[in-house]
């Protein structure tokens, strides 16, 4: 037994050796290598070393579907789109916006809490408490900045965004019909569109309540006699007016049309509403008319500034309309 474990003893010191020799006689050098307890069982991740990313924000009127735009005395929400990096992400902590340049109270850090929310066709994870413009505002270009910090305290800094102040009231521009490929000229069908055109952009959820701009369905009257004694011609619902088309012959008695679809132009600037299926017979206007419009007050601009009432004349030479 003594002399097993004399060899035994041995071998460290001989192994010790073969590695002094090799290492000053210019040979390899070995690799050794050792492991320690891990009782609990973890593994340790990377810490996150990246700052959030605000990558776009927007203001709107509280009640509006679009923005980018405000007026003085005005509810908004201030709405972020915000990101989280790091491997792995700690997640976003806090985010707040200056907005001292549009209201001067209580503006120099407003929290923005996190959630879904769509405006101008885009989505938002974040979202401030409704806030109010100066009464003061004057209109042109405002700069408001977002900062975000995630868990691990990174800071995003602040990242300037803008809007525009605008206080002008907008107006009708342009009153139009227009007759379906194929359909019987001067007589209201389905098919057939009317065409309102405003001075700027303006809010769709004004003209329709939650309205977005896009395609949807509506219900189109032509009520007989309504403009005493012309016809005129009205969406259910929609702040649209209802302009008179210069003719008492489109129909007899009211008729709806149902099915009919309403949709806004990119720009917000027209829009445009198609006939769907009559209610019954329509009759068929020979003679040339010229469509007269007065648009609603409750239509209002991105802004949030009335529209005007101001008369609006179809333009361009009589025609007949449909």
């Amino acid at each position: 037994m003594k002399l097993l474990r004399d060899r035994r003893s041995r071998v460290p010191a001989v192994l010790i050796a073969i590695g002094l020799v090799a290492g000053v006689s210019g040979g390899t050098f070995a690799a050794f290598s050792a492991t320690t307890a891990n009782g609990g069982n973890s593994f340790g991740v990377k810490a996150d070393y990246e700052a959030p990313t605000v990558v776009r924000s927007e203001i709107a009127r509280t009640t509006a579907t679009a923005g980018g735009k405000i007026k003085a005395s005005v509810a908004y929400y201030v709405y972020a789109q915000i990101t989280d990096g790091g491997n792995p992400a700690s997640g976003v902590n806090t985010a707040t916006a200056n907005v001292c340049t549009i209201t001067t109270a209580s503006c120099a850090a407003v929290a923005l809490a996190s959630g879904s929310f769509t405006v101008s066709g885009l989505t938002y994870n974040y979202r401030s408490a409704s806030k109010t413009s100066d009464a003061g505002l004057t209109a042109g270009t405002n700069t408001y900045t977002v900062a975000a910090v995630d868990v691990a305290t990174n800071s995003s800094g602040a990242v300037s965004f803008n809007v525009v102040v605008d206080n002008t009231a907008p107006a009708g521009s342009d009153i139009q019909t227009a007759n379906t490929s194929g359909g019987t000229v001067g007589k209201a069908e389905a098919g057939d569109t009317a065409i309102f055109t405003f001075s700027e952009a303006m809010d769709p959820a004004s003209i329709l309540a939650a309205w977005d701009g896009s395609a949807t369905s509506v219900t189109v009257s032509i009520t007989n006699n309504a403009c005493a004694p012309d016809d005129s011609i009205s969406v259910s619902g929609a702040n649209l007016g209802a302009p008179c088309l210069g003719g008492t012959t489109y129909v007899n008695v009211t008729r709806t049309f149902s099915s009919s679809s309403m949709a806004m132009n990119a720009a917000r600037t027209v829009v445009t509403v198609t006939l769907g299926t009559p209610s019954g017979s329509t009759g068929t206007q020979a003679a040339n008319t010229t469509v007269t419009w007065t648009p609603s007050a409750s239509a209002m601009d991105i802004a949030g500034n009335a529209c005007s009432t101001a008369l609006v004349t179809e333009s361009g030479a009589a025609d007949v309309e449909f």
